[in-house]
């Protein structure tokens, strides 16, 4: 025993040579927090986490009217695309990046205004959405194509 530890009693500090004394439940503690911390900052690492939970009220009135566009047909019809699945629609990860120029929360709000009509990379992740989702596809298959064909 070292002789500060005599003067103390016979008591070693951490550190010097004796045991912690620490309790096994305040490092098991700090284990568990550090391990949520290191989670909640790392967040789903699945090649999906970008796109965005369709919200509960998405529905067609989020959509412009197609009659809008009645001089431009295909910009209509996409918009009709849009209107006929809104939750589809909202489930989707826009690549155009309006997600941080104008705030939108997914593909859907692209066509909540004459965005959409004037985006080729709106117009075309609408289609693939509506064509993908009428051939019985999952939103996670649809996911996954938006993906393959607009991440660079």
């Amino acid at each position: 025993m070292s002789r500060a530890a005599r003067r103390r009693g016979g008591r070693e500090g951490p550190g010097q040579g004796g045991v912690n004394k620490t309790p096994i439940w305040i490092m098991s503690g700090s284990v568990v927090a550090a391990l949520v911390v290191v989670a909640l900052v790392a967040g789903p690492r699945s090649a999906l986490s970008h796109h965005p939970a369709p919200r509960i009220d998405a529905h067609e009135m989020h959509v412009m009217p197609a009659a809008r566009y009645a001089n431009s047909p295909g910009v209509g019809e996409v918009y009709e695309m849009a209107a006929e699945m809104p939750e589809m629609m909202d489930g989707v990860y826009c690549y155009c990046l309006c997600r941080n120029t104008f705030g939108h929360y997914s593909l859907l709000d692209c066509f909540l205004t004459d965005h959409g009509a004037g985006c080729d990379i709106c117009m075309q992740e609408a289609i693939l959405t509506y064509q993908m989702t009428k051939q019985g596809d999952s939103l996670d298959d649809i996911r996954q194509e938006v993906d393959r064909r607009y991440r660079t």
